[in-house]
């Protein structure tokens, strides 16, 4: 199967595992980036059973309305009843890297809302350690490099994504060369840091449930 292949198919397993728990006032939480964009056309065929959507980003609102799917800010709804977001890694814990899409602040957001948090990746995603893939860092302009700064003095080599503002107005800087074997402390650290918005670490709230495409199928994991 190709990467896109195995991105669908974790897309439409993630809809039959909500499906059956779908009621009228469900209100589902759609992320941002490749294999969401799978989840959202995938949700498609249920666009008459699903009356509230919260978007992680602007694309990933107006894909939604594309599909005659209701968006509604965050602040209009009293819960959000599933999450449903990829991830650029996850570790055993399901503890993520995510914000190569740019959009780590509000999905960070939702994610901190929804009583359910599902990842879907491909198996490539899955990793001992998190830190191969650079971890974005969401920063206020004006503080650019003062949080680069900071960000080597914690061992890592901050690059700014040229030509990428986020949705909230902000810059990113993406961390290589940064291994993550404890992401509770380092994702706490990094947000100490004055001028950082977020960063993309998931630790503290990391997902519920990771379905993970595989040539052999689609595999659930629960976090250990």
């Amino acid at each position: 199967m190709t990467q896109d292949e195995l991105k669908r198919a974790v897309a439409e397993a993630a809809l039959a595992h909500i499906r059956p728990r779908l009621e009228d006032d469900s209100v589902l939480g759609i992320g941002t980036g490749s294999t969401a964009n799978y989840f959202i056309d995938a949700l498609a065929d249920l666009r008459g059973q699903i009356n509230a959507t919260v978007a992680s980003s602007e694309a990933s609102a107006q894909r939604l309305k594309q599909h005659g799917i209701p968006v509604f800010d965050l602040n209009a709804v009293d819960r959000v009843d599933f999450y449903i977001d990829g991830a650029d890694e996850a570790n055993p814990y399901l503890q993520l890297i995510k914000g190569g899409g740019a959009a780590l602040t509000r999905e960070k957001i939702v994610a901190a809302v929804a009583r359910e948090f599902i990842c879907i990746a491909d198996g490539s995603k899955l990793v001992d350690t998190l830190g191969a893939f650079p971890l974005p860092v969401e920063v206020i302009p004006m503080a650019r490099s003062h949080v680069a700064r900071e960000l080597v003095k914690l061992g890592g080599d901050p690059v700014y994504r040229e030509g990428v503002v986020t949705d909230n107005g902000n810059v990113i800087l993406d961390v290589h060369n940064f291994m993550i074997p404890a992401p509770l402390e380092m994702e706490k650290r990094i947000n100490n840091i004055t001028g950082v918005v977020t960063n993309g670490l998931f630790a503290l709230r990391p997902a519920d449930v990771l379905l993970l495409g595989r040539e052999s199928g689609v595999e659930t994991l629960h976090a250990r």
